[in-house]
């Protein structure tokens, strides 16, 4: 089977990454403030998860994979020219809504189509390989944005610049869509469907290592919507996995709370669209290059520490940036600083989020629980936007206080919780060896 499908997916992945932050500066540019960037942050949040799932449930009973990946290009396509063809911003946000529903629709059948045909032993491989050219090309949409906006704003007013990049996102997913029409693999046929249960083993293998959730944790992971048991689930349902999801819900609404206004308030402190490119680069890079470092961390280091300390690390980082502010050549520098360590958080937390909800779901239950996972990520981004734009109106100050607060709550609980397992398997431990005594 051929790869260029999944360049033609890298290509659709630059519209992706370059929209994600251009839509929230383009509103900026018409007027809107941070509470307005916060209902767009959320749509686009609240629309993911049903997404995924309705699209998801639709390729599992037809049978058709390739006609949703190539919706999702097709819709990045026409939005990335809507876009910028628009001047109301209630339009704008419904557009951007409408570029996420698309790439719901298409995260779920990814995986099928990447394994597909493949023996088991190179799925980890595969998905991993899928990761990567996703991510290069999430990463690569940044830069592409920086140098465009920031060579047009030289001849252009700054909202021309934005739009003009808008085209080039909208012509990079067009010739992706091109490419893949003709290299898209075959759907599988019926009853040659990968197992689901090794599936999801090697989605846990590979699927932890993405940038893409570093400054947007409102899109949806990889969510296998067959064979789930929603019964099941609640029955064995642990009281340890329900005390880490609500860490979760507490950490990523922090994490909303603080991108969804962040753009604008970069812009008025007076960083222009390619200083907030710029930044938002040195943040994916930064998560991009620690992944490797992480995972050496997660196999020698008790991963509820680590995490603990890294949602730490973040949640300090959060207000230091208004703190910040401009400040000149020192003050961006540190600020740019400041986001590295913001995007290399990002890393450890991803890559000990997915060993966490592994070790602490029962067996029978392990794939449900990080499909629940990936839901609670994408409502709790969508409330902490919401949460987020309106505490901005009343300050910055309050918006990112309030987003490192809920991040260091959540760091103490997944402390807690890490003393908890510990002590309960001492205790288990213990028992075992008194029993097994003369």
């Amino acid at each position: 089977m051929s790869d260029r499908w999944l360049y033609a997916w890298a290509l659709a992945a630059v519209a992706f990454g370059g929209a994600s932050l251009t839509v929230p500066l383009y509103v900026v540019e018409l007027g809107g403030d941070a509470f307005v960037l916060g209902i767009l942050f959320a749509t686009a949040s609240f629309v993911g998860v049903p997404g995924a799932l309705v699209f998801g449930r639709l390729a599992d009973r037809t049978g058709r994979r390739r006609v949703f990946v190539l919706g999702a290009m097709a819709a990045t396509a026409t939005t990335a020219v809507a876009i910028p063809a628009v001047d109301s911003i209630p339009l704008v946000v419904v557009f951007n809504a409408v570029l996420w529903l698309g790439f719901a629709a298409a995260t779920p059948v990814l995986t099928l189509l990447v394994v597909a045909g493949a023996p088991e032993r190179e799925w980890t491989d595969r998905i991993a390989r899928l990761n990567k050219l996703q991510g290069i090309g999430w990463a690569a949409g940044l830069l592409v944005g920086f140098l465009v906006v920031a060579a047009g704003s030289t001849v252009l007013a700054v909202v021309d610049a934005q739009r003009l990049f808008f085209l080039v996102c909208a012509a990079c997913s067009g010739v992706g869509f091109a490419v893949a029409t003709r290299e898209l693999p075959a759907d599988p046929a019926p009853g040659r469907e990968p197992s689901p249960r090794r599936l999801r083993r090697r989605v846990r293998e590979a699927d932890r290592f993405t940038v893409r959730g570093a400054a947007f944790p409102f899109t949806p992971g990889r969510i296998d919507v067959r064979r789930l048991y929603p019964r099941r689930f609640v029955a064995r349902f642990t009281p340890d996995l329900a005390i880490y999801f609500g860490a979760v819900l507490l950490v990523f609404t922090g994490f909303g709370v603080f991108f969804a206004p962040l753009p604008a308030y970069l812009g008025d402190v007076g960083y222009d669209s390619s200083g907030v490119f710029a930044l938002y680069l040195l943040l994916n890079v930064g998560a991009a290059v620690a992944f490797g470092w992480a995972g050496r961390l997660a196999r020698r280091y008790e991963v509820t520490v680590l995490q603990a300390v890294a949602l730490l690390g973040r949640g300090l980082a959060f207000p230091t940036v208004v703190l910040l502010g401009a400040g000149g050549v020192v003050g961006s520098l540190t600020l740019g600083a400041v986001f590295v360590l913001v995007g290399i958080t990002w890393a450890v937390i991803a890559v000990t989020a997915a060993t966490l909800v592994s070790r602490l779901s029962p067996p029978a239950i392990r794939g449900e629980a990080l499909g629940v996972y990936g839901a609670l990520v994408a409502l709790a981004g969508g409330l902490g936007g919401l949460f987020g734009g309106t505490l901005a109106a009343s300050g910055y100050v309050v918006a990112f206080g309030a987003a490192g607060a809920l991040v260091g709550v959540g760091a103490l609980v997944v402390a807690l919780l890490g003393r908890r397992t510990a002590a309960g398997t001492a205790a288990r431990e213990g028992a075992v060896g008194a029993g097994s005594g003369p």
